[in-house]
Order: C-alpha cells, then structure tokens, then sequence
C-alpha cells in the first residue's frame, strides 16, 4: 500500500534482527563462555553418565536414576582427579620450587653467559635483560592474585554441567514440542550436534592425555629438567587448538634453555614429530569426519574468535566453527538446493 515490497521489507527485518542477535551475543559474551564451558565439561562427562545412567535405570525410577548416576559420575570423577592430583602433584610441586629457586638464585646472570644454543651465544642478550625478566616475577605474581577472582567458576562450572546433564533432555522435549512441523528436522539436527560435541569432546581429551604421557616419558628419558612439570603445562595447553601447542612448545624450548639442557636441538626434533605424527596421524584417527576441518578454516577461526573474545574465543573457536559447518549442511544447504525446484 506504502510503495514497500514485502520481499525487501522482510530480508530488511530478517537482516535487523541477526545484527541485533549479533550485538546481544557480542554483549554478554564472558557468560556465554562460561555457558560454553560447562557445555563441554558436560559432554566430557557424559560418557560416563550415560553408562551409569542406563545401568542404574534398569532397577528403578528414571528420573532418581538419573540423579544418582550423575552423583556417582561426579564422585568417580572427583575420585579420579584426587589421585591423579596425588600422584602428579607432588612432582610437578618439587619442579616448580626448583625452577622458582633457579630462576631468582643471584649467580644464574653468571651462568647464563655460558650458555649456548646450536653455537650461537644467546648468554650475552639474556643476561643484559635478566634484571627486567626477574623484575617481572612480582607482577606476573600480582596478576595470577588477580585471577584467583576468577576460581569462583571452578565452583559454577561444575554446578551448571551437573543441571545440563540432569535436565538436558526435558530441554530437548521443549525444544521439539515448539518446532512444530519441522520436530524431524530439528530432532535430526540436534542428534547430529550430539554425536558431533561427544567425538569432539572425546577425541580432544584423548589428544591432551596422549601429549601429558608423552611429554612425560620422552622428556624424563632424554633427561630434559623439569620434565613432569612441562608436561602438566602441555597437557591443559592441549586444549586451547593451535594457539595452546606453540605456547607449550614454546615453553619446554625457554625452559631447556635456561636451565642449560645441553640438547636442545633433539628436543626441537621431538616437539616436530609429535606434532606432525598428531596432526597427521593421531588426530585424524580420533576426529571424525564432521568433526575434523580444514587446517585453514580453524586458522582463520582462530584468529578470528581471538579478535572477538580474546582466550576465550580461541578456546571455543573449532567447536562452533564445527557445528555452524554441521547446521550449514543440516538447514541451510538443503533449503538453497530445493529453493529453484519451486
């Protein structure tokens, strides 16, 4: 009646309404973090649960089977980390005294002048900035203070994982019951996202055991200091993609250096054929075929949920870069196809 196409009105809306989905995603983006988190440590979870829960539910009421299994799930693992943290944490407490105490010992500028890495003299520049890197020491302290802010979510994360796991399918019931005519759709979408964040999930905690056990023996065996400690380091490095391997890796080198490891180039030589024999062989084996991406869109993912979210975005990149890929070929992709057929 105004002179306005209905087509053109809409996709002005319809574009409206994504930018503004878009800024509100942006705005409360920390708490979806948070959210994301607990996601995906339920998921890691979930295994676990599942087996409990269908064993457990076969003796009683569905709903008290449920919560009982996620008790004992949460007791197993806390069972688990209680030993783990006993057996590792002594090891990686006794390296991290002694890396304190060398670090911050008066005659190490003495010792770092003897220094040598593949014949070329690096003493002299570390020695000229060791005041400013021990100078350093307290900040890096009042910073690691500062995030003690941040435990709180050890408490929240567990929590909220734990309602996921309880409730996650009454959500799903709602969910369904509101789609309407397209519940098949939306069920199919949804169980495919399911399978896709449990590969995902399982195949990334494999990764950063496999990297703690290795990182531990090969580095104990070829003598490298601190050994235990490094691979602690690498194995929660792990799980942050790309980013998370360079900084480890970066790490087991400085620290190889500083405490005067006379072969550190075969520890260069170990980091690369780990890496490539993980890249190429480990991690394709474990990734399924909807989980696994193109190297170059996780790079670019990447850079781009470090842009919008810093950490926290490069953390979460690959796994929503693997589930807009699934609901591309899941919604969209079917639409566009069917759309000249009209």
């Amino acid at each position: 009646m105004l002179g306005i196409d209905a087509k053109a009105a809409r996709a002005t809306w319809t574009v409206g309404a994504i930018l503004t989905l878009a800024w509100a995603v942006y705005m409360v983006r920390n708490t979806l973090f948070v959210f994301t988190i607990a996601l995906m440590f339920a998921y890691l979870l979930y295994p676990m649960f599942d087996s409990i829960d269908r064993f457990l539910s076969r003796s009683g009421a569905r709903e008290s089977a449920r919560t009982r299994a996620l008790a004992i799930t949460y007791v197993v693992v806390l069972g688990i980390l209680v030993v783990f943290g006993s057996y590792i944490g002594a090891n990686v407490g006794r390296e991290a005294g002694q890396l304190t105490q060398r670090v911050t010992q008066p005659g190490i500028a003495d010792q770092v002048q003897q220094w040598r890495v593949l014949n070329l003299p690096v003493g002299e520049q570390i020695t000229q900035h060791y005041g400013e890197i021990v100078a350093t020491v307290p900040q890096l302290t009042m910073r690691v203070l500062e995030a003690g802010s941040n435990l709180i979510y050890l408490i929240v994360i567990p929590i909220m994982s734990f309602f996921l796991l309880k409730d996650g399918r009454r959500a799903l019931e709602l969910l369904l019951a509101a789609s309407g005519s397209r519940r098949d759709a939306v069920m199919e979408t949804v169980t495919d996202a399911h399978t896709l964040m449990l590969q995902y999930m399982r195949a990334l905690f494999l990764l950063c055991v496999a990297v703690l056990l290795s990182f531990s023996v090969v580095l104990s065996m070829m003598g490298v200091p601190y050994a235990i400690l490094l691979a602690s380091i690498a194995f929660p490095l792990e799980f942050v993609p790309l980013v998370g391997p360079l900084i480890s890796g970066s790490i087991v080198v400085a620290v190889s250096i500083f405490s005067g490891y006379p072969h550190v180039i075969w520890v260069i030589a170990f980091l690369l054929l780990y890496r490539l024999f993980q890249d190429y062989v480990l991690s394709p084996h474990l990734m399924s075929k909807g989980v696994e991406l193109h190297p170059l869109l996780v790079i670019l993912g990447v850079f781009a949920g470090g842009e919008i979210a810093g950490v926290a975005g490069i953390f979460i990149s690959v796994p929503v870069i693997a589930l807009l890929r699934l609901f591309y070929y899941r919604l969209w992709r079917p639409r566009r196809e069917a759309a000249p057929s009209k």
